[in-house]
């Protein structure tokens, strides 16, 4: 198998003949523009990408469209809203400051990047200017952008992400509750579990 493991840069850019069209290169910012700026503002959908010693970390963060601040051209602030208190991508922007935004548009392919260096702020100022329904979040990501850039819409044409046709029922899928059932020997989850999810996002969305 050692054989077919492309081992160096050379090898790589031998493999994705021709080199990258100016379309794919001429994109890249290193401070918002207004195309850009009209794109994250559309987006109620942020993938958060860290990295840190124990390794590397991506999660799922969605609010309103606009739920991430364009502060200025060169900064971007992302409200810690309430979740599973892992805090794991928070670990690691506190150790390590590499951070990257992916950006989803329902309903378009076009999907946006921003690659910078992010650090947490708990200014009490800041936070409240987050409040929804009078509740602040802990701490907000602020990211100092290095670049950005629009991506391709193929992963988003290939996927048939935004196609109803092609969206699954959950009732084929295992339930949350099922998989903490199965992951605790029944000690954790459960039909009950998933019974009382509604309510409890309910009262702890924000």
């Amino acid at each position: 198998m050692s054989q077919h493991i492309v081992s160096s840069i050379a090898e790589l850019e031998a493999l994705y003949l021709p080199a990258p069209a100016a379309a794919s290169t001429v994109k890249v910012a290193h401070a918002m523009t207004p195309e850009y700026r009209r794109l994250i503002e559309a987006s109620p959908f942020a993938a958060l990408a860290t990295v840190g010693p124990e390794g590397i970390d991506c999660s799922p963060r969605g609010d309103k469209a606009g739920f991430v601040r364009i502060h200025d051209d060169k900064t971007l602030m992302m409200p810690d809203r309430r979740g599973n208190n892992r805090i794991d991508s928070l670990r690691n922007i506190v150790r390590d400051p590499r951070c990257a935004f992916l950006f989803l548009l329902p309903g378009s392919g076009t999907t946006m990047r921003v690659n910078g260096r992010a650090h947490l702020s708990v200014d009490p100022a800041l936070l409240e200017s987050f409040a929804v329904d009078e509740k602040a979040p802990r701490s907000v990501i602020v990211l100092e952008i290095d670049e950005l850039y629009f991506q391709c819409a193929r992963a988003i044409v290939r996927s048939e992400l935004w196609n109803p046709a092609r969206h699954i029922d959950p009732a084929t899928l295992p339930s949350p509750g099922q998989i903490l059932a199965a992951m605790s020997e029944n000690n954790v989850g459960g039909e009950p579990y998933d019974k009382a999810w509604p309510e409890r996002a309910k009262a702890t969305m924000w």
